[in-house]
C-alpha cells in the first residue's frame, strides 16, 4: 500500500491540521500547569506540615491517661530464675527438683544422737535412733511380717529417717541457684523432746532461735526471706506453738517465730489454721528396701482372710469429755463382729508391733478417732495391714495427709462424725453392714494400692519405681516453692488469703484460689472466747501434754 504524502494535500486541509494542532498545544500547556500547581499544594501541605501533625500526636501520647495494668510479667532478673530454667532442660533427669542441704552446725542434729541418752526424760531413745532411725529389726516369731525390712520404730523417728533418707535423694545439688527448694536438717523434734518437762521457756527455744539466726546469715535465705526452706520435726505441731513466754506454757515457740513463718515444717500433724507446717505420715514398722519387698507386701495383705468385721485398739480417755473412745469400746464389745485391743492398765499386747499388726491384718476396717490430739499412727499401721480406716474427725486424715492420700476419702475410707457417736445415733456394725462385698473389696485395693506412699522406705537404700512417703513430701514442696516462683515472676499476689482458713485451701482442686463455706467448719471452729489469734492452741497445747504424758506412762 502507498502512503499518502501530506505535501500534496490541498490549501483547505492543511489549514484544518494547522488549527487543530494549535488546539492540542493550549490543552497540554492547561494540563501541565494544572499538575504544577497540584504538586505546589501537595508540597506545601503535607510535606512542609507533617512535622508539625507528628508533634501534634506526640503531644497528645505525653498526655496523661488513665492507668492500664499489663498482664505480661515484667522483665527482671530474679535470683531464682536460673532454678525455674532447669525445669525446661529436658536432658537433665534432675531439671527442677534439685535439693540444696544446708550443712548445719552438729548442734542442730549429730550433737543430739550423740546424746541419745538424754532425748527423752524417761526412755533411751538410743535404740530408737539406731540404724539410721529405724530403730531395732523385729523377729517375725509369730509370721505376721515379711521375712526383711521390719523395725521397732517410734512414731516420732521422722526426723532421723527423712534426714537419711535425703542423703539417698538422687538430685542433690551443691549449687543452690538450681536447687528447687532448700532443705533444712534440724531435728526439731528430738530438740522439744529432751526439754518439754522441767526446763523453762529460754532452754525451750534456746536451739530455735540459734537457728534461724544461723540460716538468716546465709545468702541462700535472701533469695526468698526463707520461703524456699522446710524442715522437719517428728512431732505434732502444737509442741512448737507455744503462745506465751509463761514458764507453765507447753512446748517451744518455734512455728511462732517470723523466720520460720516464712518455711515450710513437715509434722506428723499439723495445724488447721495455720500455713506454715504441712502433715506428712507417721512412721510405720514396715521400711523396704526395694521395690518387691511393697510388692510382696501387697499380694499378701490381698489374699489374707479376715474373719472381723472391725477393730479397735487403743484406751478410754475418761479425763477428756469430748473423747468418743469410750463409746467406741462399748460398742465393739458388744458386737460379736469386732475386734478389741484394750490399751489400758499397762496391757503389753497394745505395745507389740506384732499384736497390733495381726489384729489389723485380721479385719475389714478399723476404727480410727482422734487421739490425744487429732491423729493417730495407728491409722498409718492399719492401712499398712490392708484395713479400711473408719474415721470420726475430718483432721484425723482428710485436712491433715492431702499430699498422700486421695481428696476423695469415700475411696478409701469410711466416715462417722463424732456426734453420730455420742448421741448414740448409729451402730458401727450397721453401718458397716451397709457397704456391700464388693465395694469392701474395691475400698481394701485402694488402701492396698497406697501403701508405697504411706511409709518410709529404709534410708540405707532407695526404691527403684515406687515412690514412698519422703518422695512424695519432696516433690509436693518442690510443686510448692516452684508455683511460688511463678506468682511472684507474673506479679501475682494471694491478698485474700485467709490463714485461718488453711485447712480449706489443703482441699482446692488444682487452679482453684477461693475457699467458703465447708460442710467441716463445726469441727474446726474455735472455742469461744479464744482470740483470732489463739487458733485454739490452748486446748490444743492441752492435747499436747497429754499425747506426752499417755505416751511415757504406756511406755513405763
Amino acid at each position: 500500500m502507498r502512503r499518502r504524502s501530506t505535501a500534496t494535500l490541498p490549501t483547505d486541509q492543511m489549514e484544518k491540521v494547522v488549527g487543530k494542532n494549535h488546539q492540542t498545544r493550549i490543552c497540554f500547556l492547561a494540563s501541565l500547569s494544572a499538575v504544577f500547581w497540584f504538586l505546589l499544594f501537595y508540597f506545601h501541605f503535607i510535606v512542609l506540615n507533617n512535622g508539625t501533625v507528628d508533634e501534634s500526636i506526640q503531644q497528645q501520647q505525653q498526655q496523661p491517661g488513665p492507668v492500664r495494668i499489663e498482664s505480661k510479667p515484667l522483665s527482671v532478673n530474679f535470683p531464682f530464675t536460673r532454678a525455674l530454667r532447669t525445669i525446661d532442660n529436658k536432658s537433665d533427669p534432675c531439671g527442677g527438683r534439685y535439693i540444696y542441704v544446708h550443712d548445719l552446725p552438729p548442734q542442730f542434729n549429730e550433737d543430739m544422737l550423740k546424746e541419745c541418752k538424754s532425748l527423752s526424760l524417761w526412755t533411751n531413745m538410743c535404740k530408737f535412733t539406731s540404724n539410721a532411725g529405724l530403730g531395732p529389726p523385729l523377729e517375725n516369731v509369730e509370721g505376721v511380717f515379711s521375712n526383711t525390712g521390719w523395725y521397732a520404730t517410734n512414731q516420732f523417728a521422722v526426723d532421723v529417717i527423712f534426714s537419711n533418707r535425703m542423703k539417698q535423694y538422687e538430685c542433690l545439688t551443691k549449687d543452690s541457684s538450681i536447687a528447687a527448694a532448700i532443705f533444712v536438717p534440724f531435728y526439731a523434734g528430738l530438740d522439744i523432746s529432751r526439754y518439754l518437762w522441767g526446763y523453762n521457756t529460754s532452754v525451750r527455744d534456746a536451739a530455735s532461735l540459734a537457728l534461724v539466726d544461723w540460716l538468716m546469715k546465709r545468702p541462700e535465705w535472701n533469695v526468698m526471706g526463707g520461703k524456699d526452706h522446710f524442715l522437719v520435726a517428728g512431732r505434732i505441731t502444737w509442741d512448737f506453738r507455744r503462745l506465751t513466754d509463761l514458764e507453765s506454757d507447753w512446748g517451744n515457740k518455734l512455728l511462732f517465730l517470723p523466720a520460720a513463718k516464712n518455711m515450710s515444717m513437715l509434722v506428723v500433724e499439723s495445724s488447721p489454721w495455720n500455713a506454715n507446717d504441712f502433715g506428712i505420715p507417721y512412721p510405720t514398722y514396715f521400711h523396704p528396701a526395694k521395690d518387691a519387698d511393697v510388692f510382696t507386701w501387697q499380694d499378701r495383705m490381698r489374699k489374707l482372710e479376715r474373719p472381723f468385721l472391725f477393730s479397735f485398739a487403743g484406751a478410754p480417755r475418761p479425763d477428756n469429755p469430748k473423747s468418743i473412745r469410750g463409746q467406741l469400746i462399748e460398742q465393739c464389745r458388744k458386737s460379736k463382729v469386732c475386734k478389741l485391743l484394750e490399751c489400758d492398765f499397762g496391757e503389753s499386747k497394745c505395745h507389740s508391733p506384732s499384736s497390733i499388726m495381726q489384729m489389723f491384718q485380721s479385719s475389714l476396717f478399723c476404727l480410727q478417732p482422734q487421739g490425744d490430739s487429732y491423729t493417730r499412727r495407728s491409722a498409718f499401721d492399719s492401712m499398712l495391714a490392708g484395713c479400711i480406716p473408719v474415721f470420726f474427725h475430718p483432721g484425723s486424715a482428710y485436712t491433715q495427709y492431702t499430699w498422700h492420700l486421695p481428696r476423695n476419702y469415700s475411696k478409701y475410707s469410711v466416715f462417722i462424725p463424732e456426734d453420730d457417736i455420742r448421741k448414740k445415733n448409729i451402730s458401727i456394725e450397721e453401718r458397716l453392714l451397709q457397704i456391700s462385698a464388693e465395694d469392701v473389696k474395691i475400698m481394701r485395693e485402694e488402701v492396698i494400692s497406697l501403701i508405697p506412699w504411706l511409709i518410709y522406705a529404709d534410708p540405707r537404700s532407695r526404691l527403684e519405681t515406687l515412690k514412698d512417703a519422703f518422695d512424695v513430701a519432696v516433690q509436693a514442696i518442690i510443686n510448692k516453692v516452684t508455683n511460688l516462683r511463678k506468682d511472684i515472676i507474673e506479679g501475682r499476689t494471694n491478698d485474700n488469703f485467709i490463714e485461718e482458713n488453711s485447712w480449706k485451701y489443703e482441699l482446692l482442686e488444682e487452679g482453684q484460689r477461693e475457699v467458703g463455706a465447708h460442710e467441716w467448719d463445726p469441727f474446726f471452729s474455735k472455742p469461744k472466747g479464744e482470740s483470732s489469734g489463739d487458733s485454739d492452741g490452748s486446748s490444743s497445747a492441752e492435747a499436747a501434754k497429754n499425747s506426752w504424758k499417755n505416751e511415757q506412762r504406756d511406755r513405763s
